[in-house]
């Protein structure tokens, strides 16, 4: 018997990044001095780092960027951190591809989230088995994730780590025992 695939999270990439500061901020102008000469990199990087925190155990990530007006229109589909990146080709969209890649879910009955603000998006592929998520509400979700994680690290942070803090209570009994206590 095999194993159900997680479900598909299918992020619309520059969708996403126009909009909040949280990525708008990181795009380069052609006044600023970047490393690279594509101004959407860094938006990019922390857009991925985002997905593969927030589909962490729950989905197989895919974020689909718009390929035509990049700077470099044939970028190579790749896997980073986890989150399977596809740049649609030239002359084509992304909603094209993100249009694809849901009817290949429906073929395969398998779930399929889509996270786009885009209303021609969430029309054309709504329905069963899709879940629509705005752009505005994975990005609330990964900031909430941000902040609670950081809590957790404040409070582990406080406590005092200990061998005996992390050793179970039977192993603690054993080592007593061998010590004489």
């Amino acid at each position: 018997m095999s194993k159900k695939p997680l479900e598909l999270l299918v992020v619309d990439g520059y969708n996403v990044i126009f909009k909040t500061p949280r990525y708008t901020s990181l795009m380069d102008t052609p006044s600023t001095k970047s490393l690279s000469a594509d101004p959407f990199d860094r938006a990019r990087e922390l857009l991925i780092s985002d997905v593969a925190a927030y589909a962490q155990h729950r989905f197989t990530p895919v974020i689909v960027f718009d390929g035509s007006g990049n700077v470099s229109p044939d970028r190579p589909n790749l896997k980073r951190a986890g989150v399977q990146l596809i740049f649609s080709k030239t002359g084509e969209s992304a909603d094209s591809v993100i249009e694809r890649l849901v009817t290949q879910c429906r073929l395969e009955e398998r779930d399929v989230t889509v996270v786009t603000s885009d209303n021609t998006i969430r029309a054309t592929v709504g329905g069963i088995p899709v879940t629509r998520i705005s752009s505005t509400a994975l990005i609330s979700d990964v900031q909430i994730s941000e902040v609670e994680s950081r809590q957790t690290m404040v409070d582990q942070g406080r406590k005092r780590l200990t061998v005996a803090d992390r050793l179970d209570a039977s192993t603690i009994e054993k080592l007593n025992k061998l010590l004489g206590k």
